[in-house]
């Protein structure tokens, strides 16, 4: 692919910040699905929506995730594709993203979840939660956050995937304590799961190439065991 390439001064002043990420799968998908190459889409954004700079490189740059549209950018590849904008856009994941969806500025968060402004911006900048118990108990209603929403938020899910990987590959069913200290749900619950992926795993060992795919999509497997109702969140 050729360097992605857009002019900077005259249409970078026309951005609309998103307050939600662009999806570039669902980009991908939407083209597929209207049997268009990207060289359709380029040339329906340059000669119908006066964006003369759009090149099929620059559109694959999307879809790749190398570089996200613009506010008018957004706007002209619906319309290309015959979509709405928040089609294109996937849910928050970062602390940013879920202020910004909220319209909030950094000290509206720090100042209701107890944090002092200046430590709330290095942990935005950094995608590094370090709140304490109570204060990220805040943020999960701050931002109304799932289980799996709050480990992604606070910058937590390789360290679960790492976690679960120990446990499921060990010898015996392992305590599900220093889970629970990093996964809002039930001690409980969190046991059982843990027992059933174990188990499963102990199974699927016997295939190499299974046991390897079991482990690379770990986090997946437990959260479809452990909060159902937001696989994908």
């Amino acid at each position: 692919m050729s360097r992605v390439h857009r002019p900077s001064a005259q249409h970078e002043t026309q951005d609309i910040p998103s307050t939600r990420p662009f999806d570039p799968l669902a980009a991908r998908r939407l083209r597929a699905g209207l049997g268009m190459g990207v060289e359709h889409v380029a040339y329906g954004m340059r000669s119908s929506y006066g964006l003369p700079y759009v090149t099929p490189d620059l559109v694959l740059g999307w879809e790749g995730g190398v570089v996200a549209p613009t506010g008018p950018e957004l706007a002209a590849l619906a319309g290309v594709l015959w979509c709405s904008a928040g089609e294109l856009l996937g849910e928050p994941r970062t602390l940013r993203e879920h202020r910004l969806a909220r319209s909030l500025a950094p000290e509206d968060v720090a100042r209701r979840t107890g944090l002092d402004p200046v430590a709330y911006r290095r942990m935005e900048e950094s995608g590094r939660w370090r709140g304490t118990e109570r204060q990220t108990t805040a943020l999960a209603e701050l931002f109304d956050l799932s289980p799996r929403g709050l480990v992604t938020v606070t910058g937590r899910e390789e360290k679960l995937a790492e976690l679960l990987r120990g446990a499921v590959a060990s010898r015996r069913p392992v305590s599900a304590r220093p889970l629970a200290k990093l996964v809002p749900l039930d001690r409980g619950l969190l046991e059982r799961v843990l027992q059933e992926l174990h188990a499963t795993y102990r199974t699927a060992a016997a295939d190499q190439g299974a046991a390897r795919d079991f482990l690379d999509h770990i986090a997946e497997r437990f959260w479809a065991a452990a909060d159902p109702g937001t696989q994908g969140s």
